[in-house]
């Protein structure tokens, strides 16, 4: 199945059309998605494509995006809602995890999910049943690390 025809099948089930702004946000989420876009930066993408979408167009798609389980907000800590796509695949296993540099503002995608052990200890002992969970980790990148330590050991003459 193709994306767009994910789409489709994904909002016609939820009683929604597609339309052009829909097709577009989604189209450019999909392209872009190890970038974790925020409303203002998928704006900036396609105003001049589409300058008749404008940023009230934008909210609305993603907060229905996010309510019929095609997209999730991530918070990063920078102050902005950050959207990631959902593929049909992954609604019915956990979301991966972001490693986020305090430094530059880097998010790298962790794919490995090494959490279902500490879930089968919290669902034992809290009597909670997990259905998801999302982790962030924040430090240093290894960019960022280079750069600190060739400024560190640098000379001065």
């Amino acid at each position: 199945m193709s994306n767009v025809d994910y789409l489709k099948d994904l909002l016609g089930e939820k009683g929604y059309k597609i339309t052009t702004q829909r097709l577009v946000v989604y189209e450019l989420l999909k392209e872009k998605e190890d970038e974790h876009l925020s409303p203002e930066e998928i704006y900036e993408l396609i105003k001049d494509k589409y300058p008749e979408m404008g940023m009230a167009t934008i909210y609305r798609t993603l907060q229905l995006f996010e309510e019929i389980g095609l997209a999730i907000k991530l918070n990063f800590d920078d102050g902005c809602g950050r959207y990631e796509i959902l593929s049909p695949d992954s609604l019915e296993t956990h979301q991966h995890h972001h490693l986020i540099c305090k430094n530059c503002g880097k998010i790298i995608e962790v794919k490995e999910d090494l959490m279902n052990s500490l879930e089968e200890i919290i669902e034992k002992q809290y009597n909670f049943e997990i259905k998801n969970h999302m982790v962030k980790f924040t430090g240093i990148c290894s960019d960022c690390r280079k750069k600190e330590n060739f400024n560190g050991n640098r000379k001065e003459t």
